[in-house]
């Protein structure tokens, strides 16, 4: 297994990085190789991207989902990865996106693109269109601001509020 951990600053407030972020469908605009990701559920990702020489497709799984902080995954067919993507404020406008990847190459081709580093500069090539992309726009294409965590998922943002500062009172999100 692979890890591949890359991170930038970017000038939007957190809110704006993190929003951009969970609008998984446009993916294909700042991740190159990547030809579609379609939300199958709140949970469920469906990714169709070019990996070396050929087009792979796989099923992705949220695991953790925290507004504002975090968005964790892990493929659940096909290729092999899991990561999160960190979101840190630096001040009320720039935002430290840090993402982290675990991926298992299959092949040849694959083992040596790795080796060489090709997926390490996609990655940092992906955030870097990332950051032009919200910085362009100085606004996200459209947010969710629910959270997941496990198997758990919750839409009421008072109730992610809750489960966010750890509330022990009525109404609590376990």
């Amino acid at each position: 297994m692979t890890r591949i951990e890359k991170t930038i600053d970017v000038n939007v407030p957190v809110h704006v990085a993190y929003n951009q972020w969970t609008q998984f469908e446009d993916f294909p605009y700042f991740m190159e190789g990547v030809y579609e990701v379609r939300q199958l559920d709140e949970k469920r990702l469906f990714w169709r991207a070019k990996i070396a020489v050929k087009e792979e497709t796989w099923d992705a799984e949220i695991t953790d989902q925290t507004p504002d902080q975090r968005v964790a995954w892990k493929s659940i067919s096909g290729a092999e990865n899991a990561g999160a993507v960190l979101f840190e404020p630096i001040d009320a406008d720039t935002t430290r996106v840090t993402l982290r990847m675990d991926y298992e190459p299959e092949g040849l081709l694959e083992n040596l693109g790795d080796w060489m580093g090709f997926v390490s500069r996609r990655v940092e090539g992906d955030l870097t269109r990332f950051k032009q992309f919200i910085e362009a726009r100085g606004h996200e294409t459209g947010a969710w601001r629910g959270a997941i965590h496990g198997d758990k998922v919750e839409s009421d943002p008072e109730a992610v509020r809750a489960f966010a500062v750890g509330d022990s009172g009525p109404g609590e999100v376990l």
